[in-house]
């Protein structure tokens, strides 16, 4: 679950970096702008990814 976190968490900043610097949304563009449901639904996920990222912060690391 962590890796897929990361995954999404990393394909959203890519999306942002896009958006800062040619300001074209990646997800906009494939779902058909940002107030569409497939939009909505995916900037939803990268979200939900973002707060389980926040839990990586205060786990204890393995030992390996």
């Amino acid at each position: 679950m962590d890796r897929i976190a990361l995954l999404l968490i990393i394909a959203g900043a890519l999306n942002w970096l896009l958006v800062g610097l040619l300001q074209f949304d990646v997800v906009a563009a494939m779902f058909g702008g940002q107030g569409s449901f497939m939009s909505r639904i995916v900037y939803t996920v990268v979200g939900l990814a973002g707060l389980w990222a926040v839990t990586l912060l205060f786990r204890e690391r393995g030992r390996g």
